[in-house]
């Protein structure tokens, strides 16, 4: 409590925390600065989200390349200025995946910087963990100098909390947004999609968990499968063109000698809306295929609960999930009394071995 005794005109700022305003004639209005014009703005938070097996890691991989090496956007447009890359994923291993991924993609590896863990004031190493390590990153880009882009992959390992409700997403990823504000750089996080239709109409509200991450981003860039393209489309933009996008395809390549690797093959731009673009995708079949053939990617035999189960999380439904195993020809056995069904995909020879009734 501060003395009742002082006049009502007197100073009162040293007893509570006082808002800071400034004039708008004080503040210089300047345009929005891009990395990949329309597509990725310097100093902003985005989101780029795809279903499983639509190579939304091997994506931005490419984008990254493009900026080591002041390359050409997908859409034909050129990156003027050669940039250095920071790169954070928990879920791939920098030896065998991401840096066989960057020299298919033509990049300059002295360029691209991977954090594998955090140095301690008592030197110590231990894990590096988004939702705790963000000043840490911070310092990183100014120690490295001229980061033009930082990828984060996936963003929802910086939310300590519960990823699905919207006050913890946001404590979670504001200092993904004060990062890129503090280091001019473009802050790139990955998610999965959702099944469509989940959240709405809008495809940009697939995007899995809170609805924070789209609030929060300023550009949210969707890849998806149809019948007939891969798609890379921008789905949300506050500060641009929020429509069109580029196919692409995936090739298999030798990176090095014995080194293979994934790339990504650019095609076209095509005009239209997200949900226009996506077409028959948005009824989050094939993603449910693509899906489903990763969970059974390296032809072992899977649990089907356990298979069933990682489907579900991600948003799809039962029907979808039986007509994706007809699709794929799953194989499905019975092994056990207490394993239970089996699931995996068939070899070139193979056919399914038991009814596929559960």
């Amino acid at each position: 409590m501060f003395d009742e005794t002082l006049n009502s005109d007197q100073d009162l700022s040293a007893f509570y925390d006082a808002a800071v305003t400034i004039p708008c004639d004080q503040i210089e209005a300047r345009p929005v600065e891009w990395l990949w014009p329309d597509w990725l703005p310097l100093g902003k938070f985005c989101i780029l989200a795809g279903a499983p097996g639509c190579g939304k890691t091997t994506l931005a991989l490419s984008l990254a390349a493009t900026i080591t090496r002041a390359g050409v956007w997908p859409d034909g447009t050129e990156c003027t200025t050669p940039g250095n890359v920071l790169i954070w994923s928990a879920e791939d291993a920098p030896e065998d995946t991401l840096i066989p991924r960057l020299m298919a993609a033509d990049a300059d590896l002295s360029r691209v910087h991977i954090v594998t863990g955090i140095r301690t004031a008592e030197g110590y190493r231990r894990g590096f963990d988004p939702a705790e390590d963000m000043r840490a990153l911070t310092e990183a880009c100014e120690r490295i100098g001229l980061v033009r882009l930082v990828l984060v992959d996936p963003v929802s390992t910086c939310v300590a909390g519960d990823s699905h409700k919207n006050s913890e997403t946001r404590r979670g990823l504001q200092p993904l947004v004060d990062l890129a504000t503090d280091t001019g750089a473009t802050v790139l996080g990955i998610s999965h999609l959702s099944k469509a239709g989940a959240t709405g109409t809008d495809p940009a509200s697939r995007v899995l968990g809170s609805i924070a991450f789209v609030a929060l981003a300023r550009v949210v860039l969707l890849a998806a499968k149809t019948t007939t393209d891969r798609l890379l489309v921008r789905a949300k933009s506050n500060i641009g063109t929020d429509h069109g996008g580029v196919t692409y395809g995936m090739a298999q390549v030798q990176a090095a000698p014995g080194l293979p690797a994934v790339r990504v093959q650019w095609g076209q731009t095509v005009s239209g809306s997200a949900a226009e673009l996506l077409g028959d995708a948005e009824d989050g079949q094939n993603e449910c295929e693509a899906a489903l053939a990763q969970e059974l990617a390296d032809g072992a035999w899977y649990p089907t609960k356990a298979v069933q189960t990682s489907l579900d999380g991600l948003g799809f439904s039962q029907k979808q999930v039986r007509r994706a195993r007809e699709k794929l020809g799953v194989l499905s056995r019975k092994f056990g009394a207490e394993s239970g069904w089996q699931w995996k995909l068939p070899t070139p020879d193979q056919t399914a071995d038991a009814p596929m009734t559960h």
